[in-house]
């Protein structure tokens, strides 16, 4: 009785210590948030996570064509879930998202096709990122997905105060090439290697861009990869040429992981 009385007792206090030692469970919280920008209102998504005391790196994510829809908040989520502020940019205003393939071509085509204005509508995004609370403003980075990998990549050229961004499959080109000692940020191209949107040509263009500038930047390439490779709703269907690779998506997002790890150090 007193063997047992014993055990029951040591057994009861390492229970203790353990559950006062257990970290709280995550609890993502997320929320509409909007901001403005050239005079017209934005709704942006905002991810953290709420067990988590004090300031953490906030991270940006440029949505698809398509605007901020389930994939880019589900990206943000994940993101909230591994210790950062995520906060997905409104590329087209009020939170609206395009109803088919054919009215996201044309918005983010006209985005496109002024640079300035999609520099602009990005930094208001990456500013109301900083200005979050839980936000450590001197620690930052943005990802992009397809047509919000050009974002990013157009704040890094705009010389914006951020650590690093990264593309994945995202469009290389631009009409206003980074300069040396204007662009801050480090530098990570996510590629499929035979996506047939980004051609070698504006892959080559793109690594003499970046060493014009000066930049601190990589591009990996991912072998049987095209555009869109991070998405599992890409069936090469809906869109031709675009679709899903499991390693790819797998690889990039740790790749991705890595690069915060020398960013936030």
């Amino acid at each position: 009785m007193r063997v047992r009385s014993w055990l029951s007792l040591f057994v009861g206090a390492v229970a203790a210590v353990s559950a006062a030692g257990r970290v709280a469970p995550a609890a993502v919280v997320t929320k509409d948030v909007k901001y403005a920008a050239g005079g017209a209102e934005y709704v942006g998504f905002l991810a953290y996570d709420d067990a988590t005391a004090g300031k953490r790196p906030g991270v940006l994510v440029a949505p698809e064509w398509v605007g901020v829809n389930d994939y880019a908040k589900g990206r943000a989520k994940q993101l909230a879930g591994m210790g950062y502020v995520a906060f997905v940019f409104d590329p087209y205003g009020g939170g609206k998202t395009a109803a088919d393939t054919k009215q996201a071509a044309e918005w983010s085509t006209a985005v496109k096709n002024d640079r300035p204005e999609l520099r602009k509508r990005v930094a208001a995004a990456f500013d109301t990122l900083k200005k979050q609370p839980q936000t450590d403003p001197a620690k930052t980075a943005a990802i992009g997905y397809c047509f919000g990998g050009t974002s990013v990549l157009e704040l890094a050229r705009s010389g914006a105060d951020v650590l690093g961004v990264v593309s994945f499959h995202g469009g290389l080109s631009t009409p206003m090439p980074a300069k040396a000692g204007e662009l801050k940020a480090k530098v990570l191209a996510c590629h499929g290697a035979d996506d047939a949107f980004v051609p070698p040509a504006e892959v080559a263009k793109f690594e003499q861009e970046m060493r014009d500038a000066k930049a601190d930047w990589q591009l990996v390439a991912y072998g049987n990869s095209v555009h869109s490779f991070t998405n599992p709703g890409a069936d090469g269907k809906t869109v031709p040429g675009a679709m899903y690779n499991e390693a790819a998506d797998k690889r990039s997002w740790a790749a991705m992981k890595d690069f915060f790890g020398e960013l936030f150090k």
